[in-house]
């Protein structure tokens, strides 16, 4: 069935929050904190910023508005797991870290529901859970070697049968693994709500106004943040930049642009949205590239995700073909998911930027070595939880001593660097996106 097609989330149809920022930065203007990232990321630390200490004068910057970058183009998939699969972890970090990071990947899910409780954010919450499946052997294998050990740290993620997978999304699989603290929700909802919570708590909120350099204060004077129209100085600096770090030329390492591509269905009938999990509310993500992952909304919408990703220095430049041509494989994609979805129109197709990181790491740490200025960044796809623990972590750091052993066990000022340039580099750069094909699909 062919039917106009929007080129956009079906969230960002909704109505603008009327915080909207009114201003730009103009002239000299000055704060105490400075953040620049109107997304999740740097919304939620400016929230817990205020909640820590409610007179400091706190500027959110964004190149746009609240939403208008990855926190509003996601598609809403709330789950834990951060860096590589738990046996890679294990045998990468070793046990204790790779069990600390997922029990803190758990408790960022739980930081997000009580964000959305905290902003008054309906948010098209839906707890249901989250499975990884497969219908490959080679897929059970990993499966088998991840359930192996998330047992080996105590750690609670059940397997699920072909026969319980399908009770629960009506798609049949071989195998998976339950996520049980999981949920789904309009990203671009939370974001909009937690911006309305930041100026309500007194927060400056100022728009169209991508960061275009800075200059690093000395201790004595304050960071100077440097605009098209102006200068906003702050002794104290976040930069949520995500994958905007290297055109900033931010010395963070590698968070490498990359654009991915999801859909949206009109809403799905009664029996068919029953088929797929709508009353459980569960996500499920294939553990194969390029097959999807899918969520349904509460409207009964289908959202699909994941297919081929591509390099994307600049937010705003994609090319039309590998654009065209991805988002058809991820229809064909949908098509296969179940014999009902053959003629279910596609009301919306988008794209959206996540940063990506040579191990699957973020980092969340100081610039160059500056005690005041923070970056956050390199989800890997990760950051709907990510982003709001990463939040409520740096603004522990910025307003005094943090809390004995809260130390993220991925903090770290700099990802590993990959080679950007020409010649054989290019060639490494194409072999390291084929595998973020295979891992980026999976990512929510």
């Amino acid at each position: 069935m062919s039917l106009p097609v929007a080129d956009l989330p079906p969230w960002s149809a909704a109505p603008a929050a009327p915080t909207a920022p009114a201003a730009r930065v103009t002239d000299d203007l000055t704060a105490d904190i400075a953040v620049v990232g109107a997304g999740l990321a740097g919304l939620a630390t400016a929230h817990h910023l205020l909640d820590r200490d409610p007179s400091a004068d706190v500027a959110v910057v964004d190149a746009r508005r609240p939403a208008a970058g990855a926190s509003g183009r996601g598609t809403g998939l709330l789950g834990p797991r951060v860096g590589p699969p738990i046996d890679v972890a294990v045998r990468r970090f070793g046990p204790s870290v790779a069990r600390a990071a997922h029990l803190a990947s758990e408790a960022a899910v739980a930081d997000v529901v009580a964000l959305c409780s905290a902003v008054g954010a309906a948010a098209g919450l839906r707890p249901g859970g989250q499975i990884v499946a497969t219908r490959s052997a080679a897929g059970l294998a990993a499966l088998a070697r991840q359930d192996a050990a998330y047992r080996s740290l105590g750690l609670t993620v059940p397997v699920l049968s072909s026969a319980e997978i399908r009770r629960r999304v009506g798609v049949p699989y071989h195998a998976g693994l339950l996520y049980p603290g999981a949920a789904t929700l309009d990203p671009a909802a939370l974001t909009r709500a937690l911006a309305a919570a930041c100026a309500a708590k007194g927060a400056r909120l100022l728009g169209d106004s991508p960061l275009l350099g800075l200059r690093p204060g000395d201790g004595r004077t304050p960071t100077e943040l440097r605009f098209a129209a102006g200068t906003l100085r702050a002794r104290k600096v976040v930069l949520a930049v995500n994958a905007d770090a290297g055109r900033l030329g931010l010395p963070v390492g590698t968070v490498l642009p990359l654009r991915v591509h999801a859909l949206a269905t009109a809403p799905l009938p009664p029996e068919l949205r029953a088929a797929l999990g709508g009353e459980s509310g569960t996500a499920l993500i294939d553990s194969a590239a390029p097959a999807p992952y899918f969520r349904l909304t509460p409207e009964g919408r289908l959202v699909v995700g994941g297919g081929r990703v591509s390099h994307a220095p600049l937010p705003d430049e994609e090319d039309a073909a590998s654009r065209d041509a991805a988002r058809r494989l991820l229809e064909q994609r949908l098509r296969r998911l179940h014999p009902a979805l053959a003629e279910v129109p596609v009301a919306y197709r988008w794209s959206g930027r996540i940063g990506m990181t040579a191990d699957g790491l973020p980092v969340v740490g100081r610039v160059g070595g500056h005690p005041d200025i923070w970056y956050i960044g390199g989800c890997c796809g990760h950051g709907l939880a990510m982003s709001a623990a990463h939040g409520r972590y740096v603004a522990s750091h910025l307003t005094g001593p943090a809390p004995a052993g809260s130390r993220l066990p991925w903090h770290r000022d700099r990802a590993p660097r990959l080679p950007l340039g020409s010649g054989p580099a290019r060639a490494l750069l194409r072999a390291y996106l084929r595998r973020l094909e295979r891992e980026a699909h999976r990512t929510p």
